[in-house]
């Protein structure tokens, strides 16, 4: 059984997709419905763009999944059995299975990304990767912390995201070093993801969930909030909600479609994903498209 999985936020690079339009139709038709779709020229940031173009939140989200996306229209999908997505790459995911269509994925996209930029701005947050920790002691030190900290991304064993307040990322980050962690790194990203700081945005992205249309996927999708498959519309899109100020548990993803039997899992657009699936079993069958 095969898996097509799809990066989120940090996937993206400068001159992404510009060979690929000048190879591919299919390719350079799809970037020219996006730029219509949105009302601006993102190819253009994306072939011509700097790193700190790319960076902008309201820039990345619908850069990566655009590009990932298109590398997903490249293959033969006879041979999917199931999608996932990491944050952002849900909807990608969700696209893919044909769950929604391309236009509405596009639009939650960067409707998504206005409000978590906007969420961003409203109030000082960050982000710090601890890795060598076991996720309880990472979440016993956030429980810890008076301000707001709180686990964001549980990407493998070992490696577990946190996301808070300035000064409550800090304090977490010292407690981590303190009980052993290989690495307590703050990162640069905008704001606090997946933590109560995205309340705002959550409600924004709930209006415009709750009046798109999403039907039964062609394949399986397993979600972030709870790393179980789901083929419901309405559990989905309930899911997807609540995903902004929930952790991605990609640990738990990974473990389930291996209890389902899966047993191969092909990346599109990037080369994250694979090195999470190989912490879990190094013997796992991967693809990278990208």
């Amino acid at each position: 059984m095969k898996i097509y999985v799809f990066p989120g936020q940090g996937a993206q690079f400068e001159g992404m997709g510009k060979e690929l339009v000048n190879v591919n139709p299919k390719a350079k038709n799809l970037f020219d419905k996006a730029d219509e779709v949105l009302g601006f020229k993102l190819s253009e940031i994306m072939f011509e763009g700097s790193a700190e173009d790319l960076r902008q939140t309201k820039v990345t989200q619908p850069a990566v999944f655009l590009y990932s996306f298109a590398k997903f229209l490249e293959l033969d999908p006879t041979d999917v059995d199931a999608v996932a997505g990491h944050s952002l790459g849900e909807l990608t995911a969700l696209v893919a299975a044909q769950c929604i269509s391309f236009e509405d994925g596009l639009n939650l996209v960067y409707k998504r990304a206005l409000a978590m930029q906007e969420a961003c701005e409203a109030s000082e947050g960050t982000m710090a990767a601890i890795l060598g920790l076991d996720d309880k002691i990472v979440e016993d030190i956030c429980a810890s912390i008076e301000e707001i900290v709180v686990p964001a991304n549980y990407n493998c064993p070992g490696q577990l995201v946190i996301s808070g307040s300035v000064a409550g990322i800090n304090k977490a980050v010292a407690k981590c070093q303190e009980a052993g962690a290989r690495r307590a790194i703050v990162l640069t990203v905008g704001g606090a993801f997946h933590s109560p700081f995205m309340v705002p945005a959550e409600e924004k992205l709930r209006k415009a969930i709750e009046s798109t249309e999403f039907i039964t996927p062609k394949y399986p999708i397993y979600q972030n909030v709870s790393g179980a498959k789901e083929t419901d519309p309405e559990s989905i899109k309930q899911n997807l909600i609540a995903q902004l100020t929930s952790p991605v548990k990609w640990t738990a993803t990974m473990n389930n479609f291996i209890d389902d039997g899966v047993n191969i899992q092909s990346e599109m657009g990037a080369k994250v994903l694979t090195g999470f699936i190989k912490k879990v079993d190094r013997k796992f069958e991967t693809e990278v498209h990208n």
